[in-house]
Protein backbone atom coordinates (compact mmCIF):
# COMPACT_ATOMS: atom_id res chain seq x y z
CA UNK A 1 0.00 0.00 0.00
CA UNK A 2 1.90 2.99 -1.29
CA UNK A 3 -0.37 5.66 0.12
CA UNK A 4 -2.63 5.93 3.13
CA UNK A 5 -6.26 6.52 2.22
CA UNK A 6 -8.35 8.95 4.21
CA UNK A 7 -9.66 6.73 6.97
CA UNK A 8 -13.09 8.39 6.95
CA UNK A 9 -13.54 7.70 3.23
CA UNK A 10 -12.38 4.11 3.73
CA UNK A 11 -14.77 3.69 6.67
CA UNK A 12 -17.72 4.97 4.62
CA UNK A 13 -16.90 2.59 1.78
CA UNK A 14 -16.48 -0.28 4.22
CA UNK A 15 -19.84 0.34 5.91
CA UNK A 16 -21.42 0.54 2.44
CA UNK A 17 -20.24 -3.08 1.95
CA UNK A 18 -17.61 -2.27 -0.65
CA UNK A 19 -15.62 -5.51 -0.92
CA UNK A 20 -12.58 -3.75 -2.40
CA UNK A 21 -12.61 -1.36 0.56
CA UNK A 22 -12.63 -4.33 2.95
CA UNK A 23 -9.56 -5.77 1.24
CA UNK A 24 -7.77 -2.42 1.44
CA UNK A 25 -8.75 -1.99 5.09
CA UNK A 26 -7.36 -5.40 6.07
CA UNK A 27 -4.16 -4.67 4.16
CA UNK A 28 -3.90 -1.39 6.07
CA UNK A 29 -4.24 -2.99 9.52
CA UNK A 30 -1.77 -5.73 8.56
CA UNK A 31 0.88 -3.22 7.49
CA UNK A 32 3.79 -2.65 9.85
CA UNK A 33 4.48 0.88 8.61
CA UNK A 34 4.07 3.44 11.39
CA UNK A 35 1.91 5.79 9.30
CA UNK A 36 -0.30 2.90 8.21
CA UNK A 37 -0.72 1.83 11.82
CA UNK A 38 -1.84 5.34 12.83
CA UNK A 39 -4.37 5.35 9.98
CA UNK A 40 -5.52 1.85 10.91
CA UNK A 41 -6.20 2.85 14.52
CA UNK A 42 -8.21 5.86 13.33
CA UNK A 43 -10.18 3.61 10.97
CA UNK A 44 -10.96 1.09 13.71
CA UNK A 45 -12.16 3.84 16.04
CA UNK A 46 -14.49 5.14 13.32
CA UNK A 47 -16.06 1.77 12.50
CA UNK A 48 -16.41 0.45 16.09
CA UNK A 49 -20.15 1.35 16.35
CA UNK A 50 -20.76 -0.94 13.38
CA UNK A 51 -18.99 -3.98 14.86
CA UNK A 52 -19.97 -6.79 17.21
CA UNK A 53 -23.00 -8.18 15.40
CA UNK A 54 -21.46 -11.26 13.84
CA UNK A 55 -21.33 -14.82 15.02
CA UNK A 56 -17.59 -15.38 15.45
CA UNK A 57 -16.64 -19.02 14.86
CA UNK A 58 -13.15 -20.42 15.37
CA UNK A 59 -12.30 -23.67 13.60
CA UNK A 60 -9.29 -25.93 14.00
CA UNK A 61 -8.64 -29.49 12.94
CA UNK A 62 -6.11 -32.26 12.84
CA UNK A 63 -4.22 -32.71 9.53
CA UNK A 64 -6.40 -34.38 6.94
CA UNK A 65 -9.63 -33.68 8.81
CA UNK A 66 -11.15 -31.84 5.84
CA UNK A 67 -11.36 -28.38 7.38
CA UNK A 68 -11.44 -26.42 4.14
CA UNK A 69 -13.99 -28.73 2.53
CA UNK A 70 -16.23 -28.46 5.58
CA UNK A 71 -15.87 -24.69 5.86
CA UNK A 72 -16.68 -24.25 2.18
CA UNK A 73 -19.79 -26.44 2.36
CA UNK A 74 -20.96 -24.74 5.57
CA UNK A 75 -20.26 -21.30 4.12
CA UNK A 76 -22.24 -22.03 0.95
CA UNK A 77 -25.14 -23.34 3.04
CA UNK A 78 -25.14 -20.14 5.07
CA UNK A 79 -25.01 -17.77 2.10
CA UNK A 80 -27.86 -19.73 0.48
CA UNK A 81 -29.84 -19.09 3.67
CA UNK A 82 -29.22 -15.34 3.43
CA UNK A 83 -26.12 -14.94 5.60
CA UNK A 84 -22.98 -13.07 4.58
CA UNK A 85 -19.90 -15.11 5.46
CA UNK A 86 -16.28 -14.02 5.91
CA UNK A 87 -13.50 -16.58 6.27
CA UNK A 88 -10.18 -15.42 7.73
CA UNK A 89 -7.88 -18.31 6.99
CA UNK A 90 -4.55 -17.95 8.76
CA UNK A 91 -1.86 -19.77 6.80
CA UNK A 92 1.66 -20.82 7.79
CA UNK A 93 4.20 -18.21 6.75
CA UNK A 94 6.80 -18.80 4.11
CA UNK A 95 10.17 -19.01 5.79
CA UNK A 96 11.61 -16.81 3.05
CA UNK A 97 9.21 -13.92 2.77
CA UNK A 98 6.52 -14.38 5.41
CA UNK A 99 3.74 -14.75 2.83
CA UNK A 100 0.81 -17.12 2.75
CA UNK A 101 1.74 -20.44 1.19
CA UNK A 102 -1.48 -22.43 1.29
CA UNK A 103 -3.90 -20.09 -0.45
CA UNK A 104 -7.40 -20.85 0.84
CA UNK A 105 -9.00 -19.22 -2.18
CA UNK A 106 -7.72 -22.13 -4.25
CA UNK A 107 -9.00 -24.63 -1.67
CA UNK A 108 -12.47 -23.01 -1.45
CA UNK A 109 -13.10 -22.07 -5.07
CA UNK A 110 -16.89 -22.31 -4.92
CA UNK A 111 -17.18 -20.18 -1.80
CA UNK A 112 -14.62 -17.70 -3.12
CA UNK A 113 -16.89 -17.03 -6.13
CA UNK A 114 -19.97 -16.45 -3.93
CA UNK A 115 -20.87 -12.71 -3.87
CA UNK A 116 -22.08 -13.08 -0.28
CA UNK A 117 -18.75 -14.48 0.91
CA UNK A 118 -15.30 -13.06 1.50
CA UNK A 119 -12.15 -15.16 1.96
CA UNK A 120 -8.91 -13.67 3.20
CA UNK A 121 -5.84 -15.90 3.61
CA UNK A 122 -3.38 -14.13 5.88
CA UNK A 123 0.26 -14.87 6.64
CA UNK A 124 0.98 -15.72 10.26
CA UNK A 125 4.03 -13.47 10.35
CA UNK A 126 5.91 -16.17 12.23
CA UNK A 127 4.01 -15.42 15.44
CA UNK A 128 3.32 -17.93 18.20
CA UNK A 129 0.69 -20.42 17.11
CA UNK A 130 0.62 -19.23 13.52
CA UNK A 131 -2.03 -16.61 14.21
CA UNK A 132 -1.94 -13.49 12.08
CA UNK A 133 -0.89 -10.38 13.96
CA UNK A 134 -4.01 -8.46 13.06
CA UNK A 135 -6.69 -11.15 12.82
CA UNK A 136 -8.73 -9.53 15.59
CA UNK A 137 -8.84 -6.22 13.71
CA UNK A 138 -9.81 -8.07 10.53
CA UNK A 139 -12.79 -9.59 12.37
CA UNK A 140 -14.00 -6.10 13.28
CA UNK A 141 -13.56 -4.86 9.72
CA UNK A 142 -15.58 -7.79 8.36
CA UNK A 143 -18.37 -7.04 10.83
CA UNK A 144 -18.40 -3.38 9.81
CA UNK A 145 -18.68 -4.51 6.18
CA UNK A 146 -21.90 -6.35 7.01
CA UNK A 147 -20.72 -9.95 7.37
CA UNK A 148 -22.85 -11.62 10.04
CA UNK A 149 -20.78 -14.83 10.23
CA UNK A 150 -17.00 -14.58 10.59
CA UNK A 151 -15.04 -17.84 10.55
CA UNK A 152 -11.44 -17.83 11.75
CA UNK A 153 -9.62 -20.93 10.56
CA UNK A 154 -6.42 -21.78 12.39
CA UNK A 155 -3.54 -23.85 11.05
CA UNK A 156 -4.01 -26.04 14.12
CA UNK A 157 -0.35 -26.09 15.12
CA UNK A 158 1.10 -25.52 18.58
CA UNK A 159 -0.66 -22.79 20.53
CA UNK A 160 -2.72 -21.47 17.60
CA UNK A 161 -5.89 -23.16 18.85
CA UNK A 162 -5.69 -21.31 22.17
CA UNK A 163 -5.08 -17.95 20.52
CA UNK A 164 -7.96 -18.34 18.06
CA UNK A 165 -10.30 -19.62 20.78
CA UNK A 166 -9.64 -16.34 22.58
CA UNK A 167 -11.03 -14.22 19.73
CA UNK A 168 -14.27 -16.04 18.87
CA UNK A 169 -17.67 -16.81 20.40
CA UNK A 170 -17.53 -20.54 19.76
CA UNK A 171 -14.56 -22.78 19.01
CA UNK A 172 -15.02 -25.88 16.86
CA UNK A 173 -12.58 -28.79 16.61
CA UNK A 174 -12.86 -30.91 13.46
CA UNK A 175 -11.50 -34.42 13.99
CA UNK A 176 -11.53 -37.68 12.07
CA UNK A 177 -12.91 -41.07 13.15
CA UNK A 178 -10.36 -42.91 15.30
CA UNK A 179 -10.07 -45.91 17.53
CA UNK A 180 -9.54 -45.93 21.27
CA UNK A 181 -5.74 -46.01 21.06
CA UNK A 182 -5.72 -43.16 18.54
CA UNK A 183 -8.13 -41.19 20.70
CA UNK A 184 -5.61 -41.14 23.53
CA UNK A 185 -3.16 -39.37 21.23
CA UNK A 186 -5.44 -36.34 20.83
CA UNK A 187 -4.34 -33.43 22.98
CA UNK A 188 -6.37 -33.04 26.12
CA UNK A 189 -5.88 -29.28 25.84
CA UNK A 190 -7.77 -29.15 22.54
CA UNK A 191 -10.73 -31.02 24.00
CA UNK A 192 -10.78 -28.69 27.00
CA UNK A 193 -11.08 -25.50 24.94
CA UNK A 194 -13.46 -26.81 22.26
CA UNK A 195 -17.09 -25.70 22.54
CA UNK A 196 -18.14 -28.23 19.92
CA UNK A 197 -16.49 -31.30 18.36
CA UNK A 198 -17.21 -32.49 14.84
CA UNK A 199 -16.17 -35.96 13.68
CA UNK A 200 -15.79 -35.38 9.95
CA UNK A 201 -15.58 -37.89 7.08
CA UNK A 202 -18.28 -39.97 8.74
CA UNK A 203 -19.41 -41.16 5.31
CA UNK A 204 -16.31 -43.34 4.93
CA UNK A 205 -17.12 -45.60 7.90
CA UNK A 206 -20.33 -44.51 9.71
CA UNK A 207 -20.14 -47.09 12.54
CA UNK A 208 -16.53 -46.12 13.30
CA UNK A 209 -17.46 -42.44 13.27
CA UNK A 210 -20.29 -43.04 15.74
CA UNK A 211 -17.99 -45.05 18.03
CA UNK A 212 -15.44 -42.25 17.89
CA UNK A 213 -18.11 -39.68 18.74
CA UNK A 214 -19.22 -41.81 21.67
CA UNK A 215 -15.62 -42.06 22.90
CA UNK A 216 -15.25 -38.28 22.80
CA UNK A 217 -18.53 -37.78 24.62
CA UNK A 218 -17.31 -40.12 27.36
CA UNK A 219 -14.00 -38.26 27.53
CA UNK A 220 -15.82 -34.96 27.94
CA UNK A 221 -17.71 -36.30 30.95
CA UNK A 222 -14.52 -36.41 33.01
CA UNK A 223 -13.65 -32.79 32.20
CA UNK A 224 -15.13 -29.75 33.87
CA UNK A 225 -17.02 -27.76 31.22
CA UNK A 226 -16.11 -24.11 30.73
CA UNK A 227 -19.75 -23.19 31.34
CA UNK A 228 -22.23 -24.93 33.64
CA UNK A 229 -24.85 -24.29 30.97
CA UNK A 230 -23.01 -25.89 28.05
CA UNK A 231 -21.60 -29.36 27.54
CA UNK A 232 -19.76 -29.50 24.20
CA UNK A 233 -21.80 -31.57 21.74
CA UNK A 234 -20.00 -34.19 19.63
CA UNK A 235 -21.46 -34.49 16.13
CA UNK A 236 -20.69 -36.57 13.06
CA UNK A 237 -20.74 -35.16 9.54
CA UNK A 238 -19.35 -35.31 6.04
CA UNK A 239 -18.13 -32.00 4.71
CA UNK A 240 -17.51 -33.57 1.32
CA UNK A 241 -21.12 -34.74 1.01
CA UNK A 242 -22.57 -31.74 2.91
CA UNK A 243 -24.18 -34.15 5.37
CA UNK A 244 -24.77 -33.19 8.98
CA UNK A 245 -23.74 -29.55 8.57
CA UNK A 246 -27.29 -28.33 9.19
CA UNK A 247 -27.11 -29.95 12.64
CA UNK A 248 -23.72 -28.34 13.15
CA UNK A 249 -25.05 -24.86 12.45
CA UNK A 250 -28.09 -25.52 14.66
CA UNK A 251 -25.75 -26.29 17.57
CA UNK A 252 -23.71 -23.14 16.87
CA UNK A 253 -26.93 -21.10 16.98
CA UNK A 254 -28.05 -22.89 20.15
CA UNK A 255 -24.71 -22.03 21.77
CA UNK A 256 -25.27 -18.38 20.91
CA UNK A 257 -28.76 -18.43 22.42
CA UNK A 258 -27.64 -20.12 25.64
CA UNK A 259 -24.55 -17.95 26.14
CA UNK A 260 -26.46 -14.75 25.35
CA UNK A 261 -29.22 -15.63 27.80
CA UNK A 262 -26.86 -16.33 30.70
CA UNK A 263 -24.62 -13.34 29.94
CA UNK A 264 -21.51 -15.43 29.23
CA UNK A 265 -21.24 -14.39 25.58
CA UNK A 266 -20.91 -10.71 26.48
CA UNK A 267 -18.59 -11.53 29.39
CA UNK A 268 -16.40 -13.68 27.11
CA UNK A 269 -16.04 -10.89 24.56
CA UNK A 270 -15.27 -8.34 27.27
CA UNK A 271 -12.55 -10.56 28.76
CA UNK A 272 -11.12 -11.17 25.28
CA UNK A 273 -10.92 -7.43 24.66
CA UNK A 274 -8.98 -6.89 27.89
CA UNK A 275 -6.51 -9.66 27.04
CA UNK A 276 -6.23 -8.23 23.53
CA UNK A 277 -5.34 -4.82 24.95
CA UNK A 278 -2.75 -6.34 27.28
CA UNK A 279 -1.21 -8.34 24.42
CA UNK A 280 -0.90 -5.22 22.29
CA UNK A 281 0.82 -3.39 25.14
CA UNK A 282 3.31 -6.25 25.46
CA UNK A 283 3.89 -6.31 21.70
CA UNK A 284 4.57 -2.59 21.51
CA UNK A 285 6.83 -2.64 24.55
CA UNK A 286 8.84 -5.48 23.04
CA UNK A 287 9.07 -3.66 19.70
CA UNK A 288 10.23 -0.46 21.40
CA UNK A 289 12.75 -2.41 23.47
CA UNK A 290 14.26 -4.12 20.43
CA UNK A 291 14.38 -0.86 18.46
CA UNK A 292 16.15 1.08 21.21
CA UNK A 293 19.68 1.91 19.97
CA UNK A 294 21.29 1.61 23.42
CA UNK A 295 19.73 -1.83 23.93
CA UNK A 296 20.77 -2.91 20.43
CA UNK A 297 24.35 -1.83 21.09
CA UNK A 298 24.54 -3.99 24.23
CA UNK A 299 22.49 -6.96 23.12
CA UNK A 300 24.99 -8.69 20.84
CA UNK A 301 27.78 -8.69 23.41
CA UNK A 302 25.52 -9.77 26.26
CA UNK A 303 23.99 -12.55 24.20
CA UNK A 304 27.45 -13.85 23.36
CA UNK A 305 28.43 -13.85 27.03
CA UNK A 306 25.24 -15.66 28.04
CA UNK A 307 25.74 -18.19 25.24
CA UNK A 308 29.29 -18.93 26.39
CA UNK A 309 28.25 -19.30 30.01
CA UNK A 310 30.29 -16.31 31.12
CA UNK A 311 27.24 -14.42 32.40
CA UNK A 312 23.93 -15.61 33.86
CA UNK A 313 20.87 -14.78 31.79
CA UNK A 314 19.28 -12.94 34.70
CA UNK A 315 22.16 -10.49 34.98
CA UNK A 316 22.20 -9.89 31.23
CA UNK A 317 18.46 -9.21 31.31
CA UNK A 318 18.97 -6.74 34.19
CA UNK A 319 21.56 -4.82 32.19
CA UNK A 320 19.42 -4.68 29.05
CA UNK A 321 16.38 -3.51 30.98
CA UNK A 322 18.47 -0.91 32.81
CA UNK A 323 19.72 0.36 29.45
CA UNK A 324 16.09 0.72 28.40
CA UNK A 325 15.34 2.71 31.54
CA UNK A 326 13.61 0.05 33.60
Amino acid sequence: MATVLNHEDLARALIARDRAALGRAITLVESRRADHQLAARALLKTIMPHTGGAQRVGITGVPGAGKSTTIEALGCNLTAAGHRVAVLAVDPSSTRNGGSILGDKTRMERLAMDPAAFIRPSPSGGELGGVARKTREAVLLCEAAGFDVVIVETVGVGQSEIVVADMVDIFLAILIPSGGDELQGIKKGLIEIADLILINKADIDPPRAERSARDYRNALHILTPASPDWTPPVLTASGLNNAGLDRLWAQIERHREVMTANGERAARRAAQNIRWMQAMVRDRLEAAFKADPVVAALAQDLEARVRSGEMPASLAADRLLAAFGL
